[in-house]
């Protein structure tokens, strides 16, 4: 996958790995519903690049034998080799927007 595609298309072809990794472990999109608990639909739908719930594309991935690689949708920052080179610098939390100052004024004056 490359930087340049828009999301329906990394759905789409999401999609079309997870129908492979089905196929190579022969089995049918019912016997993949049957494992995961969720709908043969939900499974034809991601499989035919539509949307579906988060939940249920992480317990198809899981049902693939694939949870292992659900880490590296989003890498953990404290696991890249130049964070422990940035590890004497304040690890920031969360982000907060400066808003500016305005002067005070009474309410007769514009």
């Amino acid at each position: 996958m490359n930087k340049q595609k828009n999301c329906q298309e990394y759905i789409n072809e999401l999609g079309r790995r997870i129908k492979q990794y089905r196929i190579m472990r022969e089995m049918s999109q019912q016997e993949l519903a049957d494992k995961t608990g969720i709908s043969k639909r939900s499974i034809s739908r991601l499989e035919q690049g539509e949307s579906v719930q988060l939940n249920n594309l992480f317990l198809i991935l899981i049902a693939l034998d694939l949870g292992d690689n659900i880490e590296l949708l989003v890498p953990d920052q404290a696991k890249r080799p130049s964070f422990y080179l940035e590890k004497t610098e304040k690890i920031t939390k969360r982000v907060k927007k400066k808003t500016e100052k305005k002067a005070f004024k009474w309410g007769d004056e514009e």
